[in-house]
């Protein structure tokens, strides 16, 4: 198995640092140092206010269309098995992430909600799944893409296909950048610590293709595109 990104440095090891540090200082409750410009835009109130998280999530499980006692596996997966109904889907939980404080609250926390489903949550960066070939039913990979160019998401790509079984679903998501939430949304991500890339749609799908991915499904949302992918 791959070792977790902290311990096996990479030409993207400067580029994940500070995705990870901003994450790790909104898990602990960090306060962070912005201008004034930037508190008085109406949606880092939304942040401050925590429902912003909520308004942009994408809705995985309505495309994932989970069976149960199927394997996933939730890349970046934060709190996710916290805060999201794992035990009603029935699906086994397994997770990687580059939070050291999600992983941490996780891991203590996981297996007291259930003990069966909750598998654990290795420590990581998207690019180096700690698992093995061909083990998942489902991937999950939402939230993060936005923070990494396209050379990068090609190698979770890779990753992700590696890990599915053959059949198996890959559900992501990428920022829409020509809605009007995603410039704001990105100059407050910027002063949180992690600079996103406003990639166009049609580079990303057309990156999927021509690694032999198909797109079966596609769901809008007020901020990021999600899609389901087959190889």
């Amino acid at each position: 198995m791959n070792k977790a990104f902290t311990a096996h440095v990479d030409e993207w090891t400067e580029a994940i640092a500070p995705v990870q540090q901003r994450y790790d200082r909104e898990y602990r409750n960090e306060a962070f140092d912005l201008p004034s410009e930037v508190e008085s835009m109406p949606l880092f109130r939304e942040w401050v206010s925590h429902t912003l998280s909520s308004k942009i999530a994408s809705p995985f499980w309505e495309l994932a269309q989970f069976q149960k006692n199927q394997r996933c596996l939730d890349i970046g997966c934060g709190v996710s098995f916290l805060i999201y109904p794992w035990r009603d889907w029935e699906v086994y939980f397994y997770g990687q992430e580059i939070s050291f404080v999600a992983k941490d609250a996780l891991n203590s926390r996981g297996s007291q909600l259930n003990s069966k489903l909750f598998k654990g949550v290795q420590h990581g960066a998207a690019h180096r799944l700690n698992y093995e070939n061909a083990i998942f039913d489902r991937v999950i990979a939402t939230g993060f893409s936005c923070y990494y160019p396209l050379a990068y998401w090609q190698l979770v790509l890779q990753e992700a296909k590696r890990v599915l079984k053959p059949n198996g679903l890959f559900i992501f998501d990428a920022i829409a950048p020509d809605l009007e939430l995603a410039e704001n949304w990105a100059i407050l991500e910027t002063y949180l610590g992690a600079e996103v890339y406003l990639t166009p749609l049609n580079e990303i799908i057309d990156l999927v293709r021509s690694m032999g991915g198909k797109i079966t499904a596609q769901k809008d949302g007020a901020l990021f595109c999600m899609y389901r992918v087959q190889w």
